[in-house]
């Protein structure tokens, strides 16, 4: 006995029915592309290196961690209306650090933050 759940039995006749036939998938197995991808950006990582990659068309951002290049040029075009030349994806290290009136260690949380480079002469406006 399933300790949450109760089994039931199927009877013969529907057991019989089944057998050599195929089940069509649900709609539940079928996942839909999501349409908002406003979770792919988190926010623009703004840096003094990142600002002097702005003047040739390299914008910066933070990105979830599960996200692919192929969400981020697709939130890119949902959000800002531009199509990204290219992207680059880098994982940003975790770091160990310590606080100096406590002296207890932490960890700073990494992360990953995404490269997006647009064609010359288009810009975008970063909030």
């Amino acid at each position: 006995m399933a300790l949450f759940g109760i089994k039931t039995k199927k009877s013969a006749q529907d057991a019989s029915s089944s057998v050599g036939k195929k089940e069509a998938p649900t709609e539940t197995a079928v996942k839909a592309a999501p349409t908002n991808y406003a979770h792919v950006l988190r926010h623009s990582r703004i840096t003094e290196k990142a600002s002097d990659l702005q003047a040739s068309s390299v914008y910066t951002f933070d990105i979830a961690t599960s996200a692919t290049k192929r969400d981020v040029a697709r939130a890119m075009h949902a959000i800002y209306k531009v199509r990204p030349r290219s992207i680059r994806i880098v994982k940003v290290p975790s770091k160990n650090t310590r606080n100096a009136r406590t002296g207890r260690r932490g960890v700073k949380q990494g992360g990953r933050k995404a490269y997006v480079y647009l064609k010359k002469g288009e810009t975008i406006t970063i909030q």
